[in-house]
C-alpha cells in the first residue's frame, strides 16, 4: 500500500472477504466486518481459542497484516503485538498493515511499535484512549476518518514517512508532542474536540491544517516548522499557541482564532499571518526578515470554494495586545485594532510599518470629571499604558482604561519614548497629523514626567495651557481673543487720555525775528465713572491699537503710561499667541 497524494480514497464499504460471525439473513446478512484470516472459519476476534493461537504462533516480526473491519479489545491487540515482538529490540515490529475500519473497543495501545511498511488506520475507530507513544512509521501511514472517542497520545512518534489524518476527529485531547513528521503531515479538515499539542514537534516536510477545528486550545509550542508550510485556513475557538515555535523557511499562517500567542516565536524568513477575530501576542518574538499581519474581512475559503465555519467566534477585529520586546524594523501590521496594544519596550518601533484601516486607543470623548471638576479632554491618539497610567491616578480615572490585572503600570518617564518613537514612525511615513497626536502625547508623559526639573515642567504646563504644544489651534486662538479684549478693555479704561491731545505752540519776539516752540501735553489719565470711559469712540481708538500690536506694529496713538506698558506687553504676547495658532493650524493640514 503507498499513498502518494493527501486525497487519498478511504473505501466506504468493506471490498476485502470478510467473517461471517453472527449473520443473520433476515436483519444483517452480512455479519461481522472483519477480515477473514484463511485458512481459518473467521477473522481474528471470532476465532477459537485453538485457532487464535494457532495464528498468533505462526506470526513473526515484520510480517504483513490483514485486520481490516475487525473487532479488537486491549487484551486481543495486546496478544497480537505479543507475537511481532523482535528479541534483538523488544520492541513490536510490523509490516504493512491494514486496519482498515477496524474498531479498537477500549484502550487502545501500539506504544513503542515499529511499523517497517505503510500502514493503514483509515476509517478506524478507537473508542478508548489510543497510545501511539514512541512508536516508529518507517512509511506512509493513513489515518484518513479515523475517530479517536478518547485521547490520541502520539508522544515522542516518528513518521518517516508521509502521514495523513485527513477527515480524522479527536474526541478527546490529542498530543503529538515531540512527534518528528520528516514527511508531509496533513490534517485536512480534521476536528479536534478538546486541546491539542504540538510541543517540541518537528515537521521536516509539508505541514497542512487546512480546514482544521480546534474546538479548544491548539499548541504548537517550541514546535520547529523546517521547510516552506501553509497553515491553514483553521479555526482555532480557544488559544492557537505558536509561542517559541521556530519558522525556518518562509510560511503563511491563515487562521480565524480567538487568541494567537507568538511570544519569542522565531521566524527566519519570510511570514505571512492572515487572520480574523484573533487577538495577537507578540512580545518578543524574534523578526528576522518581512513579516506581515493583516486582519482578513471575508471568511477563509476551501480549495474547494466553500467557505470555513467559524463557530463561536463573534469579534472580527484583529487586535495586537503586546508588541513588547519585538524588532518592529520588519514589521508590516495592516487593518488591525491597536486599541490595548502595548508598545513599551518594541525595538525600532520608530520603523513600524502601519497600514491599511487601523484603530488606536483615544482620550475619553464627552465630559468627565476629574475629582469634582468636570472637564473634557482634548481628543487624540493614545497608548494603552497611557490609559493605564491616568486610570491609576485617582483624581483623573473616568474613563481610561485600567492595566489588566497583573500588569505593571509603567510611569510618563518610560512612556514618553515611546510617543517620540511613534511620532518619527508617522512622520517618516508622511502622515504628519497622526503625529502630531503622539507628539501631543510625548510632551503630555514630559510634563508630568517625575525626572524632569520643576522650572521645565512649568514651562510645558503654560506651553500646554496656552496652545496644546501647538497643536491645538482652538486654545491659541481663544487665549489670542481673551487677550485682545482684555487689551481693549485696559485700553478703554486706563490707556488712552481722558482727552485728545493737541499740540501747542508758543512764540518769542526778540527785535525783528520770533521764535515759535511746539509741545504736546502730557497724557492725562482718564477719570470719571467706568460707564463714561467704555464709549464707542473709546473703543475704536482701542480697538486699532490692539490689532496694531498683533501684527507688530505701533498704532501711533498717545497713551497713558498704563496705556504704553500695555501696549508693549501686547505687541509681545499676542502675536507668539496668533503664531501658535498658525501652527497649530499647519501641524492638521501638512502631508
Amino acid at each position: 500500500m503507498t499513498a502518494t497524494t493527501p486525497d487519498a480514497a478511504t473505501p466506504s464499504a468493506p471490498d476485502w472477504p470478510h467473517c461471517r460471525h453472527g449473520a443473520d439473513p433476515a436483519t444483517d446478512p452480512v455479519g461481522c466486518r472483519g477480515r477473514l484470516i484463511e485458512p481459518y472459519a473467521g477473522c481474528l476476534a471470532h476465532l477459537s481459542a485453538a485457532d487464535r493461537s494457532d495464528y498468533l504462533a505462526r506470526l513473526q516480526p515484520g510480517i504483513d497484516l490483514d485486520h481490516r473491519g475487525t473487532l479488537f479489545t486491549g487484551d486481543l491487540l495486546c496478544e497480537l503485538l505479543t507475537a511481532l515482538k523482535d528479541p534483538a529490540t523488544d520492541r513490536p515490529r510490523l509490516g504493512p498493515v491494514w486496519f482498515h475500519e477496524a474498531w479498537f473497543s477500549g484502550d487502545a495501545s501500539f506504544r513503542e511499535v515499529e511499523f517497517s511498511g505503510d500502514a493503514t488506520f483509515s476509517g478506524a475507530e478507537f473508542t478508548g484512549n489510543t497510545r501511539f507513544g514512541q512508536a516508529s512509521f518507517r512509511a506512509d501511514v493513513l489515518f484518513n476518518g479515523a475517530k479517536f472517542g478518547g485521547g490520541a497520545y502520539f508522544t515522542g512518534a516518528e513518521f518517516s514517512g508521509s502521514v495523513w489524518f485527513n477527515g480524522a476527529q479527536f474526541g478527546g485531547g490529542a498530543k503529538f508532542e515531540r512527534v518528528q513528521f520528516s514527511g508531509g503531515a496533513w490534517f485536512i479538515v480534521v476536528e479536534f474536540g478538546n486541546g491539542a499539542w504540538f510541543r517540541k514537534a518537528k515537521f521536516s516536510g509539508d505541514a497542512r491544517f487546512e480546514g482544521a477545528l480546534f474546538n479548544d486550545y491548539a499548541g504548537f509550542t517550541e514546535t520547529l516548522f523546517e521547510r516552506d508550510s501553509a497553515i491553514g485556513p483553521m479555526v482555532c475557538v480557544g488559544t492557537l499557541d505558536f509561542s517559541e515555535a521556530v519558522f525556518g523557511s518562509a510560511v503563511t499562517i491563515n487562521a480565524s482564532a480567538a487568541t494567537l500567542l507568538c511570544r519569542r516565536t522565531r521566524w527566519t524568513s519570510t511570514a505571512a499571518l492572515r487572520l480574523r477575530y484573533a487577538a495577537v501576542d507578540l512580545s518578543d518574538a524574534v523578526v528576522e526578515y518581512p513579516v506581515s499581519i493583516a486582519a482578513r474581512s471575508r471568511p477563509f475559503a476551501m480549495s474547494g470554494g466553500e467557505h470555513l465555519p467559524e463557530p463561536h467566534l463573534t469579534d472580527p477585529r484583529v487586535r495586537i495586545t503586546s508588541l513588547r520586546g519585538v524588532d518592529a524594523a520588519h514589521l508590516v501590521l495592516t487593518d488591525v485594532d491597536l486599541t490595548d496594544t502595548l508598545f513599551a519596550g518594541t525595538i525600532h518601533l520608530d520603523q513600524l510599518r502601519l497600514e491599511g484601516l487601523y484603530t488606536l486607543a483615544f482620550t475619553p470623548s464627552g465630559l468627565r470629571r476629574r475629582g469634582m471638576r468636570p472637564m473634557r479632554w482634548t481628543p487624540r491618539r493614545t497608548l494603552a499604558e497611557e490609559h493605564h497610567w491616568r486610570a491609576a491616578r485617582l483624581m483623573c480615572a473616568d474613563g481610561w482604561t485600567p492595566a489588566p490585572e497583573g500588569e505593571e503600570v509603567l510611569e510618563p518617564a518610560a512612556l514618553a519614548p515611546v510617543y517620540r518613537q511613534l511620532r518619527k514612525s508617522f512622520e517618516d511615513s508622511k502622515h504628519e497629523p497622526g503625529a502630531a497626536d503622539f507628539y501631543y502625547g510625548e510632551m503630555e508623559m514630559r510634563r508630568h514626567a517625575g525626572d524632569i526639573p520643576w522650572s521645565e515642567r512649568s514651562l510645558l504646563t503654560a506651553y500646554w495651557a496656552l496652545s496644546g504644544y501647538g497643536l491645538r489651534a482652538s486654545r491659541a486662538i481663544g487665549w489670542l481673543l481673551l487677550a485682545m479684549i482684555a487689551t481693549v478693555l485696559v485700553m478703554m479704561l486706563w490707556g488712552l487720555p481722558k482727552e485728545a491731545l493737541k499740540p501747542t505752540s508758543a512764540g518769542t519776539v526778540h527785535g525783528q525775528r520770533i521764535t515759535m516752540t511746539t509741545g504736546t501735553p502730557d497724557p492725562v489719565n482718564p477719570d470719571g465713572p467706568f460707564r463714561e470711559r467704555l464709549s464707542t469712540e473709546r473703543f475704536e481708538k482701542s480697538l486699532r491699537v490692539v490689532i496694531n500690536s498683533v501684527v507688530f506694529r505701533s498704532s501711533g496713538q498717545e497713551l497713558t503710561t498704563v496705556g504704553t506698558y500695555t501696549e508693549m506687553v501686547s505687541r509681545l504676547g499676542e502675536p507668539v499667541l496668533l503664531g501658535l495658532a498658525a501652527l497649530a493650524i499647519r501641524g492638521r493640514v501638512k502631508r
